[in-house]
């Protein structure tokens, strides 16, 4: 075997072996340090960062609306939208990190308002 395709194969089984943890979000820190130490940590990601945090905003938000006549009620989304606003504009428009930390404050708050379990009525007969 040529010395071509054993790398290959041995790239391949390292990617492979990596996979699982890709899409573990405390595995990141660690591929960063490694990407940096190779020389990639110069990229920057800064334009791609609004549309995916309004992407990822979105399908929050959709979450807070869809059936929301049924759950809590347009409340939780609308605080929900509020603090989206709060997020992208402490983020990208002001640099306010009390901004930022005050939107994802409440978008958690809007969250677990919206899963919070109703009460149901008890009737004594």
């Amino acid at each position: 075997m040529n010395r071509s395709k054993t790398s290959l194969s041995t790239l391949g089984t390292v990617l492979l072996a990596l996979l699982p943890q890709v899409f573990c979000p405390a595995c990141w820190p660690a591929y960063t340090g490694v990407l940096s130490s190779l020389g990639l940590g110069f990229i920057d990601y800064s334009p791609y960062l609004l549309p995916l945090m309004s992407v990822f905003m979105l399908i929050a938000l959709w979450g807070l609306f869809h059936k929301a006549a049924t759950r809590k009620g347009y409340r939780p989304f609308i605080l929900g939208c509020l603090a989206a606003s709060a997020i992208l504009l402490g983020k990208f428009a002001f640099q306010l990190d009390s901004m930022l930390y005050a939107g994802v404050v409440l978008f958690v708050i809007a969250s677990i308002w919206n899963a919070w379990p109703e009460r149901n009525a008890v009737c004594s007969v």
